[in-house]
């Protein structure tokens, strides 16, 4: 299988050697997040476009790498091609009619050819020679060129022709290692999802920062889907969810503050937090999921306020934005089912709340506060690196995998349901069910207590991170299953 990697339109405006570095970190990305399907694929290119090649037949496996380009950022589009010399008009015919012949007759086309290089014809002699063809030799119905059945593509580069069987659409953006980092505060929400999600497509190298004020559920889901967005959007860069202890926090605040300022204050006390940590890492900017008058904290004058409690440059990518289109981007980068089922943990609840907290009053406020209890969560932070999370669960409580079912034991497939009808899990004489990932906690209860039950899902990550919290909530009966 070949592909050409179309990159990102403001890639190709930069400087000679900007671009080019971004070409080159785009490459080692995509070698990084395609090793592990084929460890010889081959990536070439400097300059506009990337080739990406591969020995491997399985279709499976293509599709695979087909769904992790689309991910990648810095990928406008790429194209599924074959390769040819470039002979005449009459082998660009036969060329065109080996792929597309079978599917002209009766049909409506259109031939759309793209040319770069020193040619004694045009790509719009290609068009009409190679349609004419196509037309009496297949038995096309005609040729329409706005709403054509079927599309006839090609691009001659120099000399060489590229007969495009399909393009497929990728996030755009710059490559990921070729800019700056930052540190996301994570809830976990569809908010803070989505602002991560849209730092890594910019390019920007993103940290997870999750602020534990007391439930664990809460924290292992934000694992969840903090691994998530890192494993689909930002495998190619390994970067790490760091969990602050904030229960003695929220203790301070709800003995010390006044109730009407407890959300401003709270949200400040997190900035500074995360100032450290960045400083710690040496990372110039924090971001948040806020968004204009969303909720209280989130006022104009609140954000203001909140805003000072740090001199990191603090990015809030959703500012203006509606929370129907968050939620409908939540749907397509695949995070609105972890908000959806995210666990809440809800510290700190104002009767209340200002809009219009003014500093000298928020300054007071925190003057009854011992600054000692911020530092000593900062000091008891976690930093464990993404990829790493799920074995660091498995620390506190032993986790059993098993690579094979017994007769009475449940498997239960915790995939996203596309993914179990795509590819359902059937064994004989044992039973599955199916009962999704952001499902599972709140439903197994409402299971036979006297069972089995194996979790199970494609890499093993989500099975081992919902056994640990069944495990950890007292359910003696669950394993993980990992087939051979």
């Amino acid at each position: 299988m070949k592909l050409i990697v179309k990159v990102f339109p403001e890639i190709t405006i930069k400087s000679r050697p900007v671009r080019k570095n971004f070409i080159r970190q785009l490459a080692k990305n995509i070698r990084v997040v395609l090793r592990e399907l084929d460890p010889k694929l081959v990536v070439e290119g400097v300059w506009d476009n990337l080739t990406v090649v591969t020995r491997i037949e399985d279709t499976k496996i293509q599709r695979e790498m087909i769904e992790r380009l689309r991910c990648v950022p810095g990928i406008t589009h790429f194209l599924q091609v074959d390769e040819y010399p470039l002979g005449d008009m009459d082998d660009l015919v036969t060329q065109c009619k080996q792929h597309f012949g079978h599917l002209l007759a009766g049909k409506m086309f259109a031939v759309r050819c793209k040319r770069a290089g020193r040619h004694t014809f045009t790509s719009m002699d290609v068009d009409r020679y190679v349609g004419s063809q196509l037309r009496q030799q297949c038995g096309a119905a005609g040729i329409e060129l706005k709403t054509p059945d079927v599309e006839v593509r090609l691009e001659i580069r120099d000399k060489r022709v590229f007969i495009i069987h399909s393009q497929h659409q990728g996030i755009g953006g710059y490559p990921l290692g070729s800019l700056e980092q930052t540190l996301v505060l994570m809830s976990g929400g569809f908010d803070s999802t989505v602002a991560a999600y849209q730092m890594m497509r910019r390019g920007l190298m993103t940290h997870f920062c999750f602020f534990n004020l007391g439930g664990r559920a809460h924290e292992l889901g934000v694992m969840e889907v903090a691994h998530f967005l890192w494993k689909k959007y930002g495998s190619s860069q390994r970067v790490l969810f760091i969990s602050i202890p904030f229960e003695e926090v929220v203790g301070e605040l709800l003995s010390k503050v006044d109730n009407s300022h407890m959300g401003v204050i709270l949200k400040r006390m997190m900035l500074r937090a995360a100032t450290q940590m960045a400083d710690r890492l040496q990372i110039d900017a924090l971001v948040t999921g806020e968004a204009i008058s969303q909720v209280s904290s989130q006022t104009l004058p609140n954000l203001s306020v909140i805003s000072a409690a740090t001199d990191k440059l603090l990015l809030r990518p959703l500012l203006a934005s509606h929370k129907q289109d968050i939620i409908d981007q939540a749907n397509e980068i695949g995070t609105a089912d972890f908000a959806k089922h995210m666990p809440e943990y809800c510290g700190v609840i104002s009767v209340n709340p200002t809009t219009k907290a003014k500093p000298h009053r928020v300054a007071y406020e925190e003057q009854q506060f011992d600054m000692a209890v911020l530092e000593r969560a900062v000091e008891r932070a976690k930093l464990v690196s993404i990829d790493n999370v799920i074995d660091e669960l498995g620390q506190d409580i032993e986790i059993e995998e098993v690579g094979q079912a017994l007769a009475g034991q449940v498997i239960i497939d915790i995939r996203h349901p596309d993914a179990q009808e795509d590819q359902p899990l059937e064994l004989e004489g044992i039973e599955v069910k199916a009962l999704p990932f952001y499902a599972l906690n709140s439903r197994f209860k409402e299971l036979d207590p006297t069972r089995q039950y194996l979790l199970y899902c494609d890499k093993g990550v989500m099975s081992r991170l919902h056994a640990h919290h069944l495990l950890s909530e007292g359910h003696a009966n669950v394993r993980v299953y990992r087939p051979s």
